[in-house]
């Protein structure tokens, strides 16, 4: 059900099992590490109802929204999040049957800018994101939403040239309503259904 964080046990119960919960643990260890890294400032941690080190997805977005900082959202990047793009994305993982648990949310600039990153951010995130997946031996499947994830993505692979082989990549539209701001209609339905024929691959890829 889209934005459980709203709701306060529901969110009690994921604060209260971030550190403790064995699959997350390590991610949100691995996100303290990277809190103030050279001076970049806070990351969202994951919740444990999403995947950690054993998710097969990573599911890579631009940068965290306000719905993740603590006090104004959740503190946390989860399509439960009480926010328009992660209800959206929350449908259409229960749409294809892809389910919270099997999948890693992640954000191409990790840390809390709410802005396109820039070159130097995007970089900077690429180099994070291949030591993340020296952390979840079991992702097998990519899944960039957006631009700013598919040139993140791109910088990763410059890095880990192999890394296009080994892993199955998938990259479609953000998730946000603002990829969807074009005047044609014939455009706008042809990225909804390429973002459908998406996770509908990624879903068959799964049942494998």
């Amino acid at each position: 059900m889209p934005r459980q964080m709203a709701d306060p046990a529901f969110h009690a119960d994921q604060t209260a099992r971030a550190f403790t919960a064995p699959h997350v643990a390590p991610i949100n260890a691995f996100v303290d590490s990277i809190r103030d890294r050279d001076g970049r400032g806070w990351a969202p941690y994951v919740p444990p109802h999403h995947g950690g080190v054993d998710a097969r997805v990573i599911s890579v977005l631009r940068d965290p929204g306000p719905a993740t900082q603590l006090g104004v959202g959740s503190g946390f990047i989860s399509v439960e999040n009480d926010d328009p793009t992660a209800e959206r994305m929350a449908r259409l993982f229960d749409r294809f049957g892809i389910p919270a648990k099997v999948v890693l949310p992640w954000n191409a600039y990790p840390w809390y800018i709410n802005a396109a990153p820039n070159a130097a951010q995007s970089k900077a995130g690429a180099l994070v994101l291949l030591e993340l997946l020296e952390l979840t031996p079991d992702v097998d499947v990519v899944l960039l939403q957006g631009r700013d994830a598919e040139k993140a993505w791109r910088r990763a692979v410059a890095f880990e040239p192999l890394l296009d082989q080994r892993l199955s990549v998938h990259a479609t539209i953000h998730p946000g309503r603002q990829a969807l701001f074009h005047p044609d209609p014939v455009e706008r339905q042809r990225r909804v259904a390429h973002q459908e024929h998406t996770f509908e691959m990624i879903a068959g890829h799964l049942a494998i």
